[in-house]
């Protein structure tokens, strides 16, 4: 019986991590331009640090976490509470006021797979600590925004503010009153939240809940100035740099931290995952888990969502080429071959060659595979002749390539050669 992978876990081939590497090159080359540095945390970390962070009474933390209950310790579900905890474990405020940080990696939370959502999820998770400008919320979405157009994916961005530990309140007990005039309309998992988490009604996804919450209060009828002014200026900062973006007051995000700014990038090509990425503002979590009283910004994107889209939306057209394939014909050529494969990879060219012995028609099948720009076909009787056959796997056309000096000026000629073409 085949050993299978686990459900909700999955394989990423060879001919899809492409476009992962083109993924993670775009976003380190845009997270450098806006001055961000990478950070890398353990996937295992204390549960406290999530009940903490994330909540008690979220999904998460209630349902979705893999725990070592015996142990005490989670395999992260997100990454911004490893991203705090190692920010104020080792001082890094005291380095520098503001921080500018990311990660990419895997993320674990144990939900019902289905396309774009896994057990195992990969994301890019971005994080600035230490700003409380409005501008920084506005720069940070642009920052996403241009992230996804550089991939040639098609998205739209929501915001919405959620206000702070000043103006919720009178805004939750006015939720909780109209939730519990239609508490038996709700579904279960709204009736158990409506106390302890009831803004989470507000983005169920149960049909009969959307519907209630329609005419439910909004938080930005609640907001205190500090906070009403915080997002004016927000949108602001969005319409100074050409953001385009859409008001949603229904948002409020799966995470207990968040405070004020919120947003999500929002596709239509997913079915029900319609979210690529999401983030906000979380001015006291810092604080929260032990450390200073720093505000902090951030956001993350769906990898494997990510993927989906730029496969859809057709966004990357092909894989990297093999610079050189050299097709050895015969014992005395392949070993030729090898060493001539080895100083060409020395020198940087990507080369590739075979070792079984294959015809030349299996060679040159394989050269087409692997997407060679050119080969180099030498056999024994090439060899004895000191002149091999280049050719050029696009236009076909090939000519002689001389073999008689030594192997330093055959790499020479064929570095030129090939960068020529």
């Amino acid at each position: 019986m085949k050993i299978k992978a686990v459900n909700g876990f999955k394989d990423i081939l060879p001919e899809d991590t492409p476009r992962w590497q083109h993924m993670e090159r775009t976003a380190r080359d845009i997270f450098a331009r806006f001055g961000l540095r990478e950070i890398r945390t353990p996937i295992l970390e204390k549960t406290e640090l999530f009940i903490r962070s994330i909540g008690e009474a979220t999904d998460i933390v209630e349902k979705e976490m893999y725990t070592f209950t015996d142990k005490g310790i989670t395999m992260r579900p997100e990454a911004t509470a490893s991203i705090l905890r190692a920010f104020i474990e080792h001082g890094l405020h005291v380095r520098q006021p503001v921080q500018r940080l990311y990660q990419i990696g895997p993320m674990f939370r144990h939900e019902r797979p289905q396309k774009g959502r896994l057990r195992q999820f990969h994301q890019m998770d971005v994080e600035i600590i230490g700003a409380s400008e409005p501008q920084v919320d506005a720069e940070l979405m642009a920052m996403g925004s241009l992230l996804l157009d550089e991939l040639g994916v098609s998205t739209s961005l929501e915001i919405n503010s959620l206000g702070c530990p000043e103006c919720r309140p009178g805004f939750r007990t006015e939720l909780i009153n109209y939730l519990e005039s239609l508490q038996d309309k709700l579904c279960k998992d709204c009736q158990r939240r409506l106390t302890t988490n009831p803004l989470r009604a507000l983005d169920c996804k149960n049909p009969g809940c959307r519907t209630i919450v329609q005419d439910a209060p909004s938080i930005l009828d609640h907001l205190c100035p500090a906070c009403d002014d915080h997002f004016a200026k927000v949108k602001e900062g969005l319409d100074q740099l050409g953001i385009a973006y859409t008001e949603n007051r229904f948002m409020v995000r799966g995470l207990d931290y968040y405070t004020r700014t919120t947003f999500e990038f929002i596709t239509g090509d997913l079915g029900a995952q319609a979210a690529v990425g999401a983030g906000g503002r979380y001015d006291g979590l810092l604080a929260q888990l032990g450390g200073p009283e720093l505000p902090g910004i951030g956001f993350a994107l769906g990898m494997e969502r990510l993927a989906l889209l730029m496969e859809q939306q057709d966004s990357m057209h092909e894989q990297p080429a093999t610079d050189l394939f050299i097709a050895a014909l015969g014992p005395e050529a392949a070993r030729h071959a090898a060493k001539l494969a080895h100083d060409l990879r020395k020198a940087g060219l990507r080369a590739a060659m075979d070792h079984s012995g294959r015809s030349l028609k299996a060679q040159m099948k394989q050269a087409g595979r692997i997407h060679s720009r050119f080969t180099l076909i030498i056999g024994d009787r090439e060899l004895e002749e000191q002149k091999a056959v280049l050719r050029n796997m696009h236009s076909q056309e090939q000519e002689d390539f001389p073999l008689g000096g030594s192997r330093d000026e055959q790499v020479h000629e064929l570095l030129q050669l090939l960068a020529s073409s």
